[in-house]
């Protein structure tokens, strides 16, 4: 089963905020109160220690009035400024490895509301080169990273493992062959419309051959391992609505959860 996060940390952040204005408007004047009733029994005086035990919140008010702060700015900073993402697969080698983490610009294309998804504020439209994360068209409780090549209106081939944008091909050029004695992969570097990144080729695959027109409010985007990415290639465009952001990052890379986190490689992504 697919776990939603955004919709947990909206409901957990909801709920505790709703106990800190219970407890603000209705329990902390109520045991000021009886504090008060206390003193006036007692004449005015009272062991500081019976104060306290007087006002003491319960534990599951202490708890959600604590926990609100905390979880309204991580609802922020989530929904709206950055949000982090772990790559899980190898579709954006070499640009993005197994494992490395990486900041998602979550404003750069418009302010959306969480869970829903709802753009409010329009900003920047997405541009050829980007690489961008989305809710996959098929499932979209599942998230994609991608690179866009297509914009609404492009007319998308194609042919021999190069891409050609309106009957312009992409420039491509060899930087290496993996392994060098015997080549199963060619790292490429690719120029697209003058995003200048570094592509794989596998050499023992048979590459897709396709045409299509980009419709308005939609992406064409592929992988930076060609031939080894499930993208538009094989399942069409992604709708304006699906974006989630921009990836500007990679601040972490973990390998496995039985190795150390590594600060080494942080560098920003083209």
């Amino acid at each position: 089963m697919d776990f939603d996060f955004a919709l947990l940390l909206v409901l957990v952040t909801l709920i505790s905020g709703i106990i800190w204005v219970y407890d603000k408007v209705s329990l902390a004047p109520r045991r000021q109160q009886k504090l008060n009733e206390a003193l006036a029994g007692a004449g005015g005086e009272l062991p500081e220690e019976a104060q306290d035990e007087l006002l003491r919140e319960p534990g599951w008010i202490d708890t959600g009035r604590s926990m609100f702060p905390v979880l309204f700015v991580v609802l922020v900073l989530r929904s709206f400024l950055v949000e982090p993402f772990q790559i899980p697969s190898g579709s954006m080698l070499p640009t993005l490895q197994i494992g490395d983490f990486i900041l998602v610009n979550k404003f750069h294309y418009g302010i959306r509301l969480p869970v829903s998804n709802t753009k409010v504020v329009s900003l920047n439209e997405p541009e050829r080169g980007d690489v961008v994360v989305f809710r996959y068209p098929e499932k979209p409780s599942v998230n994609y990273i991608k690179r866009v090549v297509g914009v609404p209106g492009d007319r998308i081939q194609y042919v021999n493992k190069q891409l050609f944008i309106n009957g312009e091909v992409q420039p491509q050029e060899l930087l290496a062959q993996l392994p060098p004695k015997r080549p199963l992969q060619l790292l490429m570097q690719e120029n697209l419309d003058g995003v200048s990144h570094q592509i794989f080729r596998d050499t023992k695959r048979v590459g897709v051959v396709g045409e299509w027109v980009v419709p308005a409010g939609q992406y064409f985007v592929v992988g930076d391992n060609r031939d080894n990415s499930n993208d538009s290639r094989y399942w069409g465009f992604v709708p304006e609505e699906n974006l989630v952001g921009r990836a500007f990052a990679v601040w972490m890379h973990w390998e496995s959860f039985f190795s150390l986190p590594s600060f080494s490689n942080v560098r920003g992504i083209q």
